[in-house]
């Protein structure tokens, strides 16, 4: 019998017992003693490719403390981003459920910076409040971009501190979100603005150092650290006078493979200043970190061997590099196809530090731990996504990945055909047929794309005038 005969057989025998509620299959939590609670830092890159760092194929610079990471624990090979863009990736990952649940993970991304209804809602439970409540400090550094004040930040949604900027992206020496003569500076001190000088980068590494290096050790940690490299604009750690020259904050604006590389090279320094400070400190040993990007790679980055790039449903736009490193409980030197999504962390970190989701917010994700730890085998995904009012449709069922872009549809082998070129969507019709009929039902579940769902939003100077009150001297 044909390979493709066996993967047509095996999925069809399992497709009736797939989950559209993948909560509802989360394995039990392997818990730590009380007293061994593990810190966690989970680190961000913002639209990194899945071949940008030098242990996933980048040959044109080096990442050497990611790959070092990486070495020490496990490199994912099939994990994916929630959305293939950011800020809707970032509810996902925030609250550990599909993003299309709550009114602000429709947007992609958020934008209105006038809205008291566009963004994370504060009573929501999120990873960082369920981690507060397990005894957890609780810090974001970096980027937030679900939802602007008054309504929205990050101390509202479970983090007892902050620093970093509200916005999707800003300018990484003058740290304003736009180059216009209104612009503000998007650098913040909890809900307080205020002015550093420096690359950006480099201050969000600096800061985690801080907080590792004088945190009370009689508490467990949760660091968020959320870069925003290597987001546009194009600017490297040496490009401080390129700040007076952008004429916007554009992805099409100026930009080299050059001067990416070291966006990247920085990034990775950073990182490894905050690894040597684990270290440094004690740590190490009982301390999770997990590095991963919100979506897929930018027109400067490397996605081979994926097609497809940021706010593309094709592989190169939501499968994401993802590595995580435990050393107390996690063995070294692992490469895992275990499949996993955004959503997952939640259940996922909380189960390593004895807690779980809130039972009324059930989460999409599974908790991977076990798994993780060599405790169970890997289990078989069901996942979805759709992007622009639905212009864009995904399922992953097993190896086959059902793909509508526009009007065009496609059925891919992702086992045999990880560059998604071969259409099988007339070879084998059944699954073709139930990997769409399991979407129509999945979507039938989630909030709908309705006319408030901005595409046009506010002008940019009404948008800066009403924090232009908020800037610091």
């Amino acid at each position: 019998m044909s390979s493709n005969n066996q993967d047509r057989r095996r999925f069809l025998g399992q497709a009736s017992a797939l989950s559209l509620s993948t909560y509802a299959g989360m394995l039990p939590a392997a818990t730590p003693d009380v007293g061994a609670k593990p810190n966690i830092i989970y680190i961000l890159a913002d639209d990194l490719g899945y071949a940008d760092l030098s242990v996933y194929g980048q040959k044109d610079f080096q990442t050497p403390h990611l790959d070092r990471l990486a070495r020490q624990g496990i490199r994912f090979t099939q994990s994916y981003a929630n959305s293939a863009i950011c800020s809707a990736s970032r509810v996902a990952l925030i609250t550990g459920r599909y993003q299309y649940r709550l009114r602000g993970g429709l947007e992609e991304p958020i934008r209105d910076r006038m809205s008291e209804v566009i963004g994370l809602p504060p009573p929501h439970p999120t990873l960082p409040s369920l981690l507060k409540k397990a005894g957890y400090r609780t810090a974001l550094f970096g980027k937030w971009h679900l939802g602007y004040l008054p309504a929205f930040s990050p101390l509202k949604s479970g983090y007892d501190e902050f620093f970093g900027n509200f916005s999707g992206g800003i300018d990484y020496f003058t740290h304003k979100s736009s180059t216009t003569a209104t612009a503000v500076v998007d650098l913040y001190e909890g809900e307080t603005p205020t002015k550093r000088a420096g690359y950006v980068t480099d201050l969000l590494g600096d800061r985690t150092v801080k907080y590792i290096t004088e945190h009370d050790k009689r508490q467990p940690f949760f660091v968020s650290l959320h870069f925003t490299a290597p987001h546009w604009p194009w600017q490297g750690p040496d490009d401080q006078a390129s700040s007076s020259k952008l004429k916007g904050l554009r992805h099409n604006d100026g930009g080299s493979l050059a001067t990416y590389a070291k966006m990247v090279v920085s990034m990775d320094a950073a990182i490894g200043r905050v690894l040597q400070a684990l270290a440094t400190n004690g740590l190490e040993e009982n301390t999770i970190v997990v590095f991963s990007s919100d979506n897929g790679g930018e027109r400067f980055s490397k996605t081979w061997p994926l097609s497809g790039q940021k706010t593309e449903l094709l592989e190169g736009g939501i499968r994401v590099p993802t590595l995580m490193r435990w050393p107390a409980k996690i063995k070294p030197e692992q490469v895992n196809t275990q499949v996993a999504v955004g959503m997952d962390w939640l259940p996922t970190l909380l189960a390593a530090a004895g807690a779980a989701p809130d039972s009324n917010y059930p989460s999409d994700g599974e908790n991977l731990l076990p798994i993780l730890l060599g405790e169970k085998p890997p289990i078989t995904r069901t996942l979805f996504w759709r992007f622009k009012s639905n212009a864009q449709r995904a399922v992953r069922s097993g190896d086959w990945k059902y793909l509508k872009m526009s009007d065009n549809e496609f059925l891919f082998n992702l086992a045999n055909d990880v560059r998604e070129r071969a259409n099988y969507a007339q070879l084998e019709p059944e699954i073709f047929a139930k990997l769409k009929q399991q979407w129509e039902a999945w979507d039938a579940t989630m909030l709908p794309i309705t006319k408030d769902v901005k595409t046009d939003w506010v002008n940019p100077k009404t948008q800066a005038d009403h924090y232009r009150q908020m800037e610091p001297d």
